[in-house]
C-alpha cells in the first residue's frame, strides 16, 4: 500500500524551524499561473512525446530508403526515445544550475537543430547522431523541465494537473501521426523532418512560459494541506522515512558556512568596485566581468552541491527502499508500451490489415484513448478514498496484460479492442511523477523523477531494437511481446514486495525489542 509524503514524513530536510511561521499562500499554487505551466506542458508533450510516437511512420520511410535490417533501423526511433529519458539525471543537475526556463529554451534549439540535420542523412548511422543523439538530448531538456514545472505550482490537484498536461503525449501521437503521414506523401520524408524541426521551435516558447517560483513562494508550498485520506497507509512506507531519516539530512551547516564564504566574496567584489569608481571605465569594466564571474560560480557550486548530494550524499534518494524498488519496475516498463508504438504498422502489414488500417490506424486509437485514461486516472486518484499507489498498480497490470494477449489478436476489430485498453491503461504515466515526489518530496523531484524517467529511457532503448532483432530470427512479432510483458511483471512484482517488506520490518524490529 501506499501514503502520502506528509503522511510518512518522508521529507530531506527538517521544517520544524519554518513551521512556527505560517506563510501566506500564493495564489499561483493550484491556480493563476499555475494553469499556464499547465498548457506549457501539455504543448510540450504533443511536440516530443508526440512526435516520438508516431517515429513508426519514418520507421518505415528509413527501411525503404537505406534499405537496412529492421533491427538496426529500429535503433534510431530508440535511441531517439531512449536518450531523451537516459539524460534525466544530469538535466536534474542543469535545473539546479540554471533552472527550468533557461534548461527548456536551451533544448528546444537543440531539439530542432536535430529534425533539420537529420533531413540531410545519407545513411543510418548518420541519423544515429543526429536525430538520435542531438534531438534527443534537445528533447530530454525540455521534457523534465516541463513535468518539473507541474510539480512545483500544483498540490491539492496535483494529479489531475498531471494528468492533463500529460494528455499532450495522446493528442501529439494522433496528430503527429496525421501531420508526418501527410508531409511525407506531399513533401518526401526529408522535407518532413525540416518542417518539423520548424515546429520543433515553439518548445523553446513552452520554455519562456516557465516562469519559476520566487523561494518564498517554494516555502509556502508546504503549508498548502493536502488530503489526508490514505492515513491508514502511512504505515507502509514509514521504514523508508525512518531509514532517510536515519541516515541524515541535507548538512545545514556547510551550506551557511558556503554561503558565508560567497557573500564575503561578492561583497568584496562590490567594494573594490564603488572604491573604483573614480578609475578607468576599462578597470571597472573587469570588476563587472569578475562579479559576474563570481556570481555564477556560486550558482553552479550550490546547484552540483543540491544535485551531488541527492544522489550520494547522507540523504542519498537510493536509500529509500520503495524508490529503488520503483525504479526497478522503471527498467522494464517502458519498452512494454513503446514497442507497439514502433512496430504496430509492420504488424498490420504482415496481417493484411492495411486497408482497415488506414482508415482508422491502430496507434491512432492508443493514441485517442490514452488522453482519456490519463485525465480519469488523475480524477480517480485526487478522490479522498482511493489511493494513488493503488490505481497504478491496478493501470499496470491491466497494461501488462494486453501486451501479452496482443499476439494473439490477428483480426482488426481483436487488436484495436486490445490497442485501446494499452492506451487507458498507460494513462498511468500521469501518475508517475505524483507517486514520484509522495516519496521524495517536491525538494528533489527533478533529481528523483530524473532517475525514474533515466531508467525507462534505458527500457525504451532497447525495446524496439530487441523486437526488431527477434523479429529477423523467427519472422514473428509474437516472442518480443511475451518476453518483454515478462519482464513488465518482474517489475510489477517489485513493487508488489517492498511495501509488504516494509510492513514487516517493524515488527520485527518490535519482537526483538521485547526479547531484549
Amino acid at each position: 500500500m501506499y501514503a502520502s509524503r506528509e503522511d510518512i514524513g518522508c521529507d530531506f530536510g527538517d521544517d520544524s524551524e519554518v513551521g512556527s511561521k505560517p506563510v501566506k499562500p500564493n495564489p499561483n499554487i493550484d491556480g493563476g499561473w499555475a494553469w499556464m505551466i499547465v498548457l506549457s506542458s501539455f504543448l510540450v508533450h504533443i511536440l516530443i512525446m508526440g512526435s516520438q510516437m508516431a517515429l513508426g511512420i519514418l520507421n518505415m520511410e528509413w527501411l525503404e530508403e537505406f534499405s537496412q535490417s529492421r533491427g538496426l533501423t529500429a535503433w534510431v526511433s530508440s535511441l531517439s526515445m531512449g536518450i531523451t529519458l537516459i539524460v534525466g539525471p544530469f538535466i536534474g543537475l542543469f535545473i539546479s544550475m540554471c533552472g527550468c526556463r533557461k534548461t527548456a529554451i536551451i533544448g528546444g534549439i537543440l531539439n530542432a537543430l536535430g529534425w533539420i540535420l537529420s533531413a540531410y542523412a545519407s545513411n543510418v548511422h548518420y541519423l544515429f547522431l543526429t536525430f538520435g543523439v542531438t534531438a534527443g538530448i534537445g528533447s530530454g531538456m525540455v521534457y523534465l523541465p516541463a513535468v518539473v514545472m507541474v510539480g512545483q505550482y500544483f498540490q491539492k490537484r496535483r494529479a489531475l494537473a498531471q494528468g492533463l498536461s500529460t494528455t499532450g503525449t495522446g493528442f501529439g501521437a494522433f496528430l503527429m501521426t496525421a501531420l508526418l503521414k501527410y508531409l511525407c506523401i506531399e513533401f518526401g520524408w526529408r522535407n518532413a523532418m525540416f518542417i518539423q524541426g520548424a515546429i520543433s521551435l515553439n518548445l523553446c516558447v513552452c520554455g519562456a512560459l516557465m516562469r519559476p517560483l520566487s523561494p518564498k513562494d517554494v516555502v509556502s508550498e508546504k503549508y498548502v494541506e493536502r488530503s489526508n485520506h490514505e492515513d491508514n497507509q502511512a504505515k507502509a512506507l514509514s521504514h523508508s522515512a525512518e531509514t532517510i531519516r536515519s541516515n541524515g539530512v541535507l548538512s545545514e551547516e556547510p551550506e551557511k558556512k558556503e554561503a558565508a564564504t560567497n557573500e564575503e566574496v561578492l561583497d568584496s567584489v562590490q567594494h573594490i568596485e564603488i572604491g573604483g569608481k573614480s578609475r578607468s571605465g576599462r578597470k571597472m569594466y573587469g570588476l563587472r566581468i569578475l562579479k559576474t564571474v563570481s556570481q555564477l560560480t556560486v550558482t553552479v557550486r550550490k546547484g552540483f552541491a543540491i544535485w551531488y548530494s541527492s544522489y550520494f550524499g547522507a540523504a542519498s534518494l537510493f536509500t529509500n527502499r520503495v524508490f529503488v524498488a520503483f525504479i526497478i519496475w522503471a527498467l522494464f516498463a517502458y519498452s512494454s508500451f513503446v514497442i507497439p508504438f514502433i512496430h504496430l504498422p509492420e504488424i498490420v502489414k504482415q496481417y493484411n490489415l492495411s486497408s482497415q488500417n488506414n482508415i482508422f490506424p491502430l496507434t491512432s486509437i492508443i493514441a485517442i484513448v490514452h488522453i482519456f485514461g490519463k485525465v480519469i486516472l488523475g480524477i480517480i486518484s485526487d478522490l479522498p478514498c482511493i489511493s494513488t499507489w493503488n490505481v497504478f498498480l491496478m493501470a499496470n497490470f491491466t497494461l501488462v496484460t494486453c501486451i501479452l494477449t496482443l499476439p494473439l489478436m490477428q483480426t482488426y476489430v481483436s487488436l484495436a479492442v486490445v490497442c485501446a485498453l494499452i492506451g487507458f491503461s498507460s494513462g498511468y504515466f500521469s501518475l508517475m511523477p505524483v507517486v514520484t515526489e509522495d516519496l521524495v518530496g517536491t525538494k528533489h523531484l527533478a533529481n528523483a523523477y530524473g532517475i525514474i524517467i533515466c531508467a525507462n529511457g534505458i527500457s525504451a532503448l532497447f525495446g524496439p531494437p530487441f523486437a526488431g532483432w527477434i523479429y529477423d530470427i523467427t519472422h514473428k512479432y509474437d516472442f518480443s511481446f511475451y518476453i518483454s510483458g515478462l519482464l513488465y511483471m518482474v517489475g510489477i512484482i517489485f513493487l508488489l514486495i517492498q511495501p509488504c517488506i516494509q510492513k514487516k520490518q517493524p515488527r520485527e524490529k518490535s519482537t526483538e525489542e521485547a526479547q531484549v
